[in-house]
């Protein structure tokens, strides 16, 4: 019994490091004070675009506190909000973009849900927007959040 509680506690560690891929973590506030274990929080996290230069999206999410949250096995909202903006000048790094391709993910339970980012090119009004909602495995959740960021006069987005 010991030997399993050290490898789901193992496993439930190495997700939560997993999830994090290429977050910079800007700021957090408490909402709900927990006895045992951290808070209940939202968390504010900035993403580079890695395939656009100079595009910074900032994603607010509810973080899940308590005994759970401590341990990475508490299951966190589906909900978040998403920001992003021109940050610096703009370049294509990696050559042509799909019309529509997942610009990053995270999970935000130990296995069935994850918060997703959506990069959608708007060329006839130049821009790139990016959707936010989450998944499950078993069933989708339809909150969303949606931003454009317009890009400067003259940038042509090269698509495949």
């Amino acid at each position: 019994m010991k030997n399993h509680l050290l490898l789901t506690l193992s496993v439930a560690l190495l997700l939560a490091a997993c999830g994090r891929s290429g977050a910079e973590q800007i700021g957090e506030v408490d909402t709900v004070f927990k006895l045992i274990g951290p808070d209940h929080k939202i968390v504010v996290d900035a993403y580079d675009d890695p395939k656009v230069g100079g595009v910074t999206c900032y994603v607010s999410r509810a973080k899940t506190g308590g005994i759970k949250g401590a341990l990475g096995l508490a299951e966190d909202r589906a909900e978040a909000s998403i920001a992003c903006r021109q940050t610096g000048p703009v370049a294509f790094n990696a050559g042509k973009l799909d019309k529509q391709e997942e610009m990053f993910n995270e999970r935000i339970s130990l296995v069935f849900k994850k918060l997703r980012v959506i990069r959608m090119v708007d060329t006839k009004r130049n821009a790139l927007v990016y959707l936010t909602y989450s998944d499950r495995v078993i069933e989708g959740y339809p909150q969303n959040s949606v931003t454009a960021v317009p890009l400067p006069p003259g940038t042509q987005v090269p698509l495949k």
